[in-house]
C-alpha cells in the first residue's frame, strides 16, 4: 500500500467535457479526502451484501497459469453485439472485457441519470451483451470486467444481479465505487487550465465530476471471487490490467509488468480498432462484416500475443497494431495511468507467421512509480446546440449551399437583435464532400455541379434562442 501514501499530493486534471471545455484542477484539501477514501476501501470495490463476504475463499490469484485470455467486446457504448458471441464461442477466452467510457459518454450518462436517477449507465450491457448469454458465460467459467457502470455502477450491478437471479445462476457480482467525486466539490480551490499557466474558476453549473480509477480495485474484486465486477469511471486499460494482476499474481511495484498488462490493455481497449477496424490501409483489410475483436493471449512474464477469433473479418499486423499503440497515450515515454508510468518507445512488436487472420507478439514495455496525478473528467451545463442539416442541388452547388447556410444565420442574428435576443455563443458551417474537414488544406476553387449537404450547428446559453433558430 506504499503507493496510496503518494494520493496526499495529488493534482487533479479535470477534463470537462461539455462542449470541449478543458480545465484541470488542484486541491489538497480534496486530495487528502480521496487518499483515505482508497486507502479505506480500496476505492470502495465490494460485492453486494448477499455475495460481500461468501466468495472471500472462492478464488485465489491463478498464478500457476502459464497465460491467461482476455478478449474485449467493446470499445465504445453502441458498439456491435456481434462482438460477444464471437469472443465467447471462438475466442477461448478467460475474461471478457468491455470499454464503454470515452468522455462524451459520461456527458450522456450524466443526462441520463439527471432524467432517471436509476439510469446513467449503459442498459445494453445488461441486457444485450450479458443477459442473453449469461449461461454459457457461466458454463465456461468466463469472468467478466466492464466499465459499463458510468456515473452510476450500482444500479448497473443490481441489473445484472437480477439478470443472474433471473438465469438462476450463482454468480458473484461485484462493484467499483469511489469515482464520483461531486461530494468533494466544494474543496476545490483552485483551478488549472490545460495549457498550465492560465487560471480560472471551477463552473457552478457542473453535473458530474469522475476520477479516473485504476486496476487494483478490479484485482481486489477477482481476489475476493467476483465473476462479474463493474466499475465506473477508470483508466480503459484497467480492465485488463485488473484479471492480469489477480491471475499472475502481479504486485502494485512491479512496474514492468503493470506497464505490460497495461499496454494489452490498451491495445484491445477499443476493441476492433486493433484488428483493422479503421486501419489507415483499410482496403487490405478483408471482410469488414465479420470483423474480429481483439484477443490478447498474455504470459506471466508480461509478454503477450494480439490476435482474433479464428474465421473472422478484420486484420492483425504490425500496422494495426503500431497505430493503436500511438492512440492518445500522448508522450509514449512517458504514458500516465494511475498504476504505473509506462514507457513505450522501445516496444517491439512482431508477426507471428502461420495465424489466420495474423497475430502479433508484444514485448518490451517498461514501467516506473506512478506520478502524483489521477486524471479527472467533469461534466458541466455550457448551453444548447441545434444542428440543422439541408440537402443543396444543381449547378455550383457546393457555393449554393454554402450560401444557404451563411444566409440562415444572418437572417437569424437580425431577427434576434430585433427581439433582444443572445447571440449565439457559436456558429459552425460544414458542406459535406466539398472538403471543408480538410480545414486549411481544402481547395476552395474547385466548383461541383451535383448534390451536396450543409450541416449548420449553432450553439447559444439559451435555449429559446435554439428554438427560434429552427422555426426560422
Amino acid at each position: 500500500m506504499s503507493n496510496i501514501t503518494n494520493l496526499s499530493r495529488v493534482v487533479h486534471a479535470l477534463r470537462v467535457q461539455r462542449l470541449t471545455n478543458v480545465f484541470c484542477l488542484k486541491t489538497p484539501a480534496f486530495a487528502c479526502n480521496l487518499a483515505r477514501f482508497l486507502h479505506s476501501n480500496y476505492s470502495s470495490s465490494r460485492t453486494f451484501p448477499k455475495h460481500r463476504f461468501e466468495c472471500a475463499t472462492h478464488y485465489t490469484s491463478s498464478a500457476k497459469k502459464d497465460t491467461v485470455r482476455i478478449g474485449c467486446a467493446s470499445g465504445f457504448w453502441g458498439d456491435t453485439a456481434a462482438s460477444v458471441p464471437q469472443l465467447i464461442y471462438s475466442g477461448q477466452i478467460d475474461y471478457l472485457v468491455f470499454d464503454y467510457l470515452s468522455e462524451i459518454t459520461m456527458s450522456l450518462l450524466t443526462v441520463a441519470k439527471t432524467k432517471m436517477p436509476n439510469m446513467g449507465y449503459a442498459p445494453d450491457f445488461v441486457q444485450i451483451a450479458i443477459a442473453p448469454f449469461i449461461h454459457d458465460i457461466q458454463k465456461k467459467g468466463i469472468r467478466v470486467v466492464s466499465n459499463a457502470g458510468g456515473v452510476n455502477p450500482l444500479a448497473c450491478a443490481a441489473a445484472i444481479q437480477e439478470v443472474v437471479k433471473k438465469a438462476g445462476l450463482d454468480l458473484k457480482v461485484a462493484v467499483v465505487t469511489g469515482d464520483d467525486l461531486m461530494a468533494q466539490k466544494g474543496s476545490l480551490s483552485e483551478v488549472r487550465m490545460a495549457d498550465g499557466v492560465s487560471r480560472s474558476k471551477l463552473p457552478t453549473t457542473v453535473h458530474s465530476m469522475n476520477a479516473y480509477l485504476g486496476a487494483v480495485p478490479i484485482q481486489r474484486c477477482l481476489d475476493l471471487g467476483a465473476d462479474i465486477v463493474v466499475t465506473g469511471r477508470c483508466v480503459d486499460s484497467a480492465v485488463a490490467l485488473g484479471p492480469l494482476m489477480h491471475s499472475f499474481g502481479w504486485k502494485q511495484n512491479n512496474y514492468d509488468l503493470l506497464a505490460a498488462g497495461s499496454l494489452a490493455g490498451h491495445l484491445i481497449e477499443c476493441g476492433a480498432q486493433a484488428t483493422g477496424g479503421i486501419f489507415t490501409d483499410w482496403h487490405t483489410v478483408p471482410d469488414w462484416d465479420n470483423m474480429g475483436f481483439p484477443v490478447v493471449e498474455c504470459s506471466a512474464d508480461g509478454s503477450f500475443i494480439l490476435l482474433k477469433p479464428p474465421k473472422t473479418g478484420g486484420l492483425v499486423s504490425f500496422g494495426t497494431v503500431a497505430e493503436q499503440l500511438v492512440y492518445e497515450i500522448g508522450d509514449p515515454q512517458k504514458y500516465l495511468l494511475p498504476d504505473v508510468t509506462c514507457d513505450f518507445s522501445n516496444v517491439n512488436i512482431t508477426e507471428v507467421a502461420g495465424v489466420e487472420g495474423g497475430a502479433v507478439k508484444v514485448t518490451g514495455a517498461r514501467g516506473f512509480a506512478p506520478s502524483n496525478d489521477y486524471k479527472v473528467c467533469a461534466t458541466y451545463m455550457d448551453g444548447y446546440r441545434a444542428t440543422a442539416v439541408c440537402p443543396v442541388g444543381g449547378p455550383r452547388a457546393t457555393e449554393k449551399a454554402r450560401r444557404t447556410a451563411e444566409s440562415i444565420i444572418k437572417r437569424t442574428r437580425r431577427m434576434f437583435k430585433q427581439l433582444g435576443l443572445e447571440d449565439f455563443t457559436s456558429v459552425n458551417i460544414q458542406v459535406l464532400g466539398a472538403e471543408d474537414t480538410y480545414g486549411p488544406h481544402s481547395n476552395n476553387t474547385v466548383r461541383y455541379d451535383c448534390l451536396f449537404v450543409f450541416v449548420c450547428v449553432c450553439v447559444c446559453v439559451c435555449v429559446c434562442v435554439l428554438n427560434r433558430f429552427v422555426c426560422y
